[in-house]
């Protein structure tokens, strides 16, 4: 159990910047929803979806090679070794980008809009190039510096989003402190618009160079193929299971307005329904925060406990409390709609879509259960596996949107995601069973799903005349459930207000 406690701290310290950089995001939601149109989030969502795939090829794996091979020997010459080749790509990549940025945005769909494509590529480089000195904090568990550098960036790209879409826009309309516009209109560009969310995370990102400087300066760029072709040869499966992962996580947002059909939801075009779509795909961001969170601090923790004679009853341990706390925030999220959407979503058109996020969050869900169950092809070197699984739930996620978008919309994309993700979960545990058998408590898991996903179906069917009863019930139908928790997990009050009072 101490080990359980341990693995919970470290999780919290990872997810600490993800979920004040998450929730403070949200309030971005709401800059955004008011500062763009339907139609005009829809660019920014597309063009992000692109920077997710990039950033897999940028890192081609290396990331989960690092922690295999500098977790055994030789700690600094798989540091040197890793990083310089992370450093080649990157950097390769994106002068080949920036070259050819002009084309590059008319192929895409965004003539003249090539300045974008030069800032994402730049953004990109440096996303791929920070990720082996974040590595190495995780293999040396140091969370708190993780935590810090991470919160930093997060909230200088926060900080320089309101300045821009918020101060300066306000300002350049004349809404205040009209004296200053002659000096905003220097920096503030109408035009630039969606423009301004590129250059702030552009901005933020450099400032990892000064944050990381200590573990810049303690590398040395060098690169061998014979040493490195072990560590390509385990870590390629799990760029082509990222690239797959990607698209099972973002194909709907890739190709959404393509296979919409025209006029398909009343006054909004198919790009306009895309910014709709991805608006509220980010109410499900709370459950894949605490995914990434878990994911952070698990990948190291089931390394080192590989050698554990316990090892199978930690791991299935940790799947249960993981699979009831994803629960209770599932249950809360999805009761709470009514009165969470409006506080991000700030124009109605957005909150138009609502009913997907109670499928995504699940998907989410089951996405974590996943990542957890990843664990025996990772420890018995068969990452092939996971290419073959994550391959599998791509596979169902694109046929399924292609089926579904033009029938029921954004619904489909919502399902489709959710049954992928199923699919893969189902797959990859009876799999598990055979290389690498856990003791899961099925039962437990089962119970908990199920019933959260009856608790929030009868819920949504209820209407009430009163908006402060509904937000009342709804409040009160949370606070049921997690009571439900501590009664059946038979968790001892005195311990939950020992920890109350110890914060």
């Amino acid at each position: 159990m101490s080990v359980l406690k341990k693995l919970a701290g470290e999780t919290a310290l990872y997810g600490l910047p993800s979920i004040v950089g998450r929730s403070i995001y949200f309030l971005l939601v709401s800059l955004h929803t008011v500062a763009f149109t339907a139609e005009e989030s829809g660019i920014q969502i597309k063009l992000f979806t692109y920077v997710a795939f990039l950033q897999i090829v940028y890192t081609f794996g290396m990331e989960t090679s690092f922690f295999r091979f500098a977790s055994r020997d030789n700690f600094k010459s798989y540091y040197d070794l890793i990083f310089s080749a992370v450093i080649s790509v990157s950097v390769f990549f994106s002068l080949v980008f920036i070259l050819f940025a002009t084309s590059i945005a008319t192929l895409i769909g965004y003539p003249g809009q090539g300045q974008y494509i030069v800032i994402m590529a730049i953004v990109v480089a440096l996303d791929g190039i920070v990720s082996i000195p974040f590595a190495r904090l995780r293999l040396e568990r140091r969370p708190r510096r993780f935590a810090f550098v991470r919160m930093v960036n997060i909230l200088l790209n926060v900080f320089l989003n309101v300045f821009f879409l918020w101060f300066c826009r306000n300002i350049y309309e004349e809404n205040f402190l009209v004296f200053l516009k002659p000096a905003i209109s220097y920096i503030y560009y109408p035009s630039f618009k969606i423009g301004y969310v590129f250059l702030s995370n552009l901005i933020a990102n450099v400032a990892f160079i000064p944050l990381l400087w200590d573990l810049f300066r303690d590398f040395k760029f060098k690169f061998n193929w014979k040493s490195f072709e072990p560590v390509w040869l385990y870590g390629y499966p799990i760029l082509i299971m990222g690239l797959a992962g990607t698209a099972n996580q973002l194909f709907d947002r890739l190709t959404f307005d393509s296979f919409l059909p025209k006029g398909f939801y009343p006054g909004h075009s198919s790009q306009a329904a895309l910014g709709i779509y991805g608006s509220c795909y980010k109410l499900s961001i709370f459950m894949n925060v605490v995914v990434q969170a878990f994911r952070y601090s698990a990948e190291p923790f089931f390394f080192s406990q590989s050698e554990d004679k316990n090892a199978p009853s930690t791991f299935a341990l940790v799947m249960k409390w993981f699979i009831i706390a994803c629960s209770v925030l599932w249950v809360g999220i999805s009761v709470n709609l009514d009165w969470i959407s409006p506080l991000f979503l700030r124009r109605p058109e957005y909150r138009e879509g609502l009913a997907v996020v109670p499928f995504l969050l699940l998907g989410n869900l089951l996405l974590g259960v996943y990542y957890n169950l990843s664990v025996w092809f990772k420890l018995t070197d068969k990452t092939y596996y996971g290419t073959w699984l994550t391959f599998m739930g791509a596979g169902v996620n694109i046929i399924l949107n292609i089926i579904l978008i033009p029938y029921i919309g954004y619904m489909g994309c919502a399902i489709a995601f959710l049954l992928s993700c199923a699919a893969m979960t189902v797959a990859s545990y009876l799999l598990g069973n055979k290389y690498f058998p856990v003791p899961y408590s099925i039962f437990s898991a089962g119970t908990y799903l199920t019933g959260a996903a009856l608790l929030i179906l009868v819920v949504s069917l209820i209407r009430f005349s009163s908006e402060w009863m509904a937000v009342l019930f709804h409040l009160f139908v949370t606070f049921t459930f997690i009571v439900a928790v501590i009664y059946f997990e038979k968790i001892p009050l005195g311990r939950i207000t020992s920890v109350a009072n110890k914060k």
